[in-house]
């Protein structure tokens, strides 16, 4: 039987692009851990991206997660079923034009369909604890000194 985790993610940048960071706490039978990360270049979009795959990429097996984001990039690409067009279509929109951040859409990928993910969109800066607790710390991550450099954005 799978464990069940709850995964509460979150991006930030300071300018778009601009400085950024994520922040992921998995939750599972009362214990968490928190996983975040501060860039000097980057964009909202990639740091919400990287915030669930890195959560995701932190199980060491197969779990039922509850992916909980305010990020409507993320959760519209999952529940209006978009990524999976995208991926079908060799990473092109309905538009012909290609999609953005295809290296983080193509990792997160391949962890959605290895766990199982329950996508849920939470409304941000809203008072919901754990998004709000998410925000802080990956405001925090981008504001620390030796940020990373974030490869993707530059390709």
């Amino acid at each position: 039987m799978k464990k069940t985790v709850d995964l509460y993610t979150d991006g930030a940048c300071s300018g778009n692009p601009g400085r950024g960071g994520y922040c992921a706490i998995l939750s599972y039978m009362g214990r968490e851990k928190v996983i975040s990360e501060g860039y000097l270049e980057t964009t909202n979009n990639r740091m919400e991206l990287m915030a669930a795959i890195a959560g995701l990429e932190a199980l060491k097996e197969p779990c039922i997660v509850n992916l909980y984001t305010d990020s409507k990039y993320l959760a519209d690409a999952i529940n209006q079923k978009w990524l999976f067009n995208w991926a079908s279509k060799n990473w092109r929109k309905s538009d012909g034009k290609p999609v953005l951040n295809v290296d983080l859409w193509m990792r997160f990928l391949k962890l959605y369909e290895y766990h199982e993910v329950n996508l849920i969109w939470v409304k941000g800066h809203n008072g919901h604890e754990m998004n709000e607790r998410c925000d802080k710390i990956a405001v925090s991550a981008y504001n620390k000194e030796n940020l990373l450099i974030d490869e993707g954005y530059y390709q």
